[in-house]
């Protein structure tokens, strides 16, 4: 875990191989309780390659000096991702 909000990351190697590989995050919201959106790509063993973007966003707790993740939700798609936005536009417009 991180003790800092910078270095909270979402990456996993394993066996040398980059399992989740981070390629972006946007930190949403700052403070004991911080929201973090990351964007990701998962390496598919049975292909030998990345799939496609995903997308999560994650709520992390400060406890003891470091950050626990509390909750996650995951955009399993772009267009899963653009129905989002759409809906978020519609809603605050």
């Amino acid at each position: 875990m991180a003790s800092n909000i910078d270095d909270i990351t979402i990456a996993y190697n394993e066996d040398g191989i980059d399992i989740i590989k981070e390629l972006d995050k946007e930190i949403l919201s700052r403070g004991a309780w911080t929201t973090i959106l990351f964007r990701f790509q998962q390496w598919d063993r049975a292909k030998e390659q990345y799939g496609p973007d995903k997308f999560s966003i994650r709520r992390y707790r400060k406890r003891n000096d470091q950050f626990m993740q509390q909750s996650k939700f995951n955009i399993s798609s772009s267009d899963q991702a653009l129905k989002i936005i759409d809906t978020l536009k519609k809603w605050i417009d």
